[in-house]
């Protein structure tokens, strides 16, 4: 009966989405934009260096530290769900194993940056979401499609790239604070402070703690082997700080970092109290120096460790990687055009209590770019050579064009390659991995048209990705068939993800709206079937009103049905969401936030036989925020 209310609540949104992100393709007679537009000028992670929004050629989204400070409990996770192009996957509540597909990759099929620095484990693939604070964040970017020719390996799907806060401008020295419950027994704090001094130097320091009771993860669907009516609860603590001085003009050494720790428990059967211990740090030295008025050479070495121990019923396992890298880029303007050279080195080191997994690799890079601006006309081609150790070389490119229709308008074409580097599980996990295995591969072609007008915003993209050597794993290996006979991972299967994306905001005077709505068809080419946890269809729609010191919020996201497993048996039922927020500013730099999610209390599942939150509160207070 759930899922038959929420496929009904789907449809009945989709035309609101539509007509919506259609309706913003024509100019109000007031104009429109989400807050999110009016500060998120700028994006870095499109080209790894400063771009007006408006010159960006590859779809980006970015999320405002307004929009963070609205999202109330919200993990990472659930804040990236709101945003086009995103689905995620999670084995229960808040503090379990987490997964974010971007236009229909897999999690492992997307890099993820802190402040420049690359996470993820080496050993499952893709970032470790849990662990990642939302207390420390004051930016993200969102950019889609390959970007291997600029990051490497793993970047197919797109880029996500986390800041977190930064000092403030000025030598006035800024305190924030704030601290909130709500259900589930969720009680959370969080204190920095930043600033900046006279002999030019800025710094910032933040730290943060977040708890919760939980609830069972699992349902007793999940059989007697993972089902476990106690609550799964968790708490995370984190601190990150940045430092920089700017010793002469354009001259500016500094460093950043962020660590976190999250305790959490998870279901693996009754009689235990299964409970997992990961850790995140990661630290970045850098340097930027304007050798002349046109070169900026910018060195930096980075450092990130994903570190998780787990105490369960079937026994104890640590799993830890480190990544170490080191690179040069050299931004060269020439005119208005800017040319980008970069080296890099990257070490992956693994230590696991599996001795057979253990080991490590090196990768080293050599990529450029170039950036052309000519009147109405907006270009830009990028090509990137990696070796690694272990799988051998690559290559990879991307070139994109715009074109200006007017002020307001813009279309854009583009084409790039990218691959995925196998884990080191996929790889040397004994009676599962295969240390012959390839790199997947993928090539993108894709075409947007993109409307700006004032406040006013739409983007459409039609895109396909064609992906070839994809690693699956199966019951029967028909490669290795005496080493592995309970199955393995190996290169076998193709797919084709393709879809339409579309996203519109406005705003007719203190009423702000936004949307977005992904038509896909992420297909494995080899079956014919659709790919695990991702749909069909799934959007959002939201709006805002100011009303004096208050603003009232609305937000929906809705989903279509997916499933669970390779073979389409398990069906997880389409869904919608309805969440309520508010915001009141009390007194300068004080505000209160209520935050109401799952409303209507909808029973669904984000993974087959594990529970997602029911209806939920939040109350937090504010101190230094805007």
């Amino acid at each position: 009966m759930t899922s038959i209310v929420s496929r009904r609540a789907v449809s009945a949104l989709k035309p609101l989405a539509i007509s919506l992100a259609v309706a913003s393709l024509f100019p109000a007679a007031s104009a429109f934009a989400e807050d999110t537009a009016n500060t998120a000028n700028v994006v870095m992670t499109a080209g790894r260096q400063v771009q007006a929004a408006k010159d960006v050629l590859a779809d980006n989204v970015v999320i405002t530290a307004d929009e963070i400070a609205k999202s109330g409990s919200s993990s990472v996770v659930d804040l990236l769900q709101k945003q086009r192009g995103i689905e995620i996957a999670r084995n229960g509540g808040p503090g379990t194993t987490s997964s974010v597909f971007i236009r229909g990759t897999s999690n492992s099929q997307n890099v993820v940056l802190v402040d420049g620095v690359r996470i993820g484990s080496s050993t499952t693939g893709g970032a470790t979401w849990s662990t990642i604070p939302l207390s420390q964040i004051e930016r993200i970017e969102i950019v889609y499609g390959p970007l291997s020719s600029l990051y490497g390996a793993d970047a197919i799907g797109g880029v996500i790239q986390i800041f977190t806060k930064k000092g403030s401008a000025g030598a006035t020295v800024t305190p924030t604070a704030s601290v909130g419950a709500g259900t589930y027994g969720l009680r959370k704090a969080d204190a920095g402070i930043s600033g900046a001094t006279e002999n030019h130097i800025s710094y910032a320091l933040n730290v943060g703690h977040e708890e919760a009771d939980g609830f069972s993860a699992s349902t007793p669907a999940a059989g007697s082997f993972t089902y476990n009516p106690d609550k799964d609860g968790y708490k995370l603590d984190s601190v990150s700080g940045r430092l920089a001085y700017e010793w002469s003009k354009g001259q500016e050494i500094g460093a950043s970092l962020l660590q976190s720790r999250l305790k959490a428990q998870f279901d693996a059967g009754p009689g235990y109290d299964d409970r997992t211990q990961q850790d995140l740090q990661t630290l970045a030295i850098y340097s930027k120096n304007k050798v002349t008025n046109d070169w900026t050479l910018k060195t930096q070495y980075a450092q990130a460790k994903d570190k998780s121990f787990t105490d369960a019923s079937y026994g104890k396992s640590q799993i830890n990687t480190e990544q170490d890298t080191f690179n040069l880029q050299n931004d060269i303007s020439i005119g208005k055009d800017v040319l980008q050279v970069l080296a890099e080195n990257r070490k992956e080191k693994v230590t696991t209590t599996t001795a057979e997994v253990n080991g490590d690799r090196t990768t080293n890079s050599l990529a450029a770019s170039y950036v052309l601006k000519r009147g109405a006309s907006l270009a830009s081609a990028s090509v990137r050579y990696d070796h690694s150790s272990v799988y051998g070389s690559n290559t990879t490119g991307s070139i994109a064009y715009g074109f200006r229709i007017n002020d307001a308008f813009r279309v854009n074409a583009s084409y790039g390659t990218s691959f995925r580097a196998p884990t080191y599980n996929e790889l040397y996990y004994p009676g599962f991995g295969i240390s012959t295995n390839k790199p997947e591969k993928g090539k993108n072609a894709e075409i947007g048209a993109y409307y700006e007008m004032g406040d006013t915003q739409l983007s459409a993209v039609y895109y396909q990705n064609k992906l070839t050597d994809l690693l699956v794993s199966t019951n029967v290996c028909p490669v290795q068939q005496d080493t592995h006979p309970f199955g393995c991972s190996y290169n076998v299967e193709k797919a084709t993800l393709s879809g339409l994306t579309v996203g519109g905001s406005t705003k007719f005077g203190d009423l702000s709206l936004r949307a977005s709505l992904d038509i896909q068809d992420p297909k494995d080419d080899t079956t014919g079937l659709q790919l695990a946890r991702r749909s069909k269809q799934h959007g959002n729609v939201a709006a805002e009103y100011s009303l004096g010191k208050a603003k009232l919020g609305v937000e929906t996201t809705f989903s279509d049905k997916r499933y669970d497993d390779v073979a389409n048996k398990k069906v997880l039922g389409g869904y919608s969401l309805l969440n309520l927020y508010a915001t009141y500013d009390i007194a300068p730099s004080w505000s209160v936030i209520g935050r109401w999610n799952n409303v209507l209390d909808k029973d669904y599942q984000l993974a087959k036989n594990y529970n997602a939150a029911g209806s939920n509160v939040f109350v937090g207070l504010n101190y230094g925020y805007k």
